[in-house]
């Protein structure tokens, strides 16, 4: 699985929210966790416990392999299965998701049976079940979308009881269209506010995504 640069994205804004929170101890959930890239960022910038679940098997072993190889790997635990099925026995006072479905309903030239495709894994109202289930009374999640799928989620999410605290719009330049959006919700009724990333500012990264991205790239 390819490391892209939305996904370090979404991981770098996340991390730096979850950061600012200060907390010293809890537990978030990574679901759809692929290869670890989102676990390890905000391990890197938390001291939160973390269970990534990843239902493939070579991603959730290289997983395994990635946090073993960290320097949080006290913290970070792999659970191989189905989102759906797995029983955690537990709430977490944070989740993210990085749907990976989605990535592919983007790049295939014939979106619509990718997507049908992909939903038999996860749909969406699927994805917010599991999050329902497993979110603390006062916790949290975060979604990284298609920019496409913006409007859908979001009446999905509202229609389950949650509140929207923070929509981020992300384009690749001031020239391109959006094509992602990051979400962050609540369980609790809380303030909204929207904001706009461009990754590009001519030839090079802008210094909003510089700011989110330095601690983890090494050219930066």
């Amino acid at each position: 699985m390819k490391v892209c640069t939305d996904a370090c994205l979404f991981g770098g804004w996340i991390s730096k929210i979850v950061g600012s929170w200060q907390m010293k101890d809890g537990r978030a959930l990574d679901i759809g966790a692929g290869t670890g890239l989102l676990s390890l960022m905000l391990a890197q910038q938390t001291n939160l416990q973390i269970d990534a679940i990843e239902m493939d098997t070579d991603a959730a072993a290289q997983a395994f392999e990635n946090f073993e190889a960290s320097a949080w790997k006290e913290r970070l635990q792999v659970i191989e299965g189905d989102a759906k099925l797995v029983h955690l026995g537990r709430k977490y006072d944070l989740i993210i998701s990085n749907p990976p479905f989605f990535d592919n309903d983007l790049k295939s030239p014939n979106a619509l049976r990718n997507l049908a495709l992909h939903s038999r894994e996860l749909s969406l109202p699927e994805l917010l079940a599991v999050i329902k289930k497993h979110l603390a009374v006062n916790g949290k999640f975060a979604v990284l979308l298609p920019w496409h799928r913006k409007e859908e989620f979001e009446k999905l999410a509202l229609g389950e009881g949650f509140y929207l605290e923070e929509t981020v719009a992300v384009r690749q330049t001031l020239r391109h269209p959006f094509f992602r959006v990051m979400f962050l919700f609540a369980a609790t009724p809380v303030a909204a506010t929207q904001h706009t990333i461009t990754i590009r500012e001519g030839d090079q990264y802008s210094d909003a995504f510089t700011d989110l991205l330095r601690e983890y790239y090494l050219k930066l």
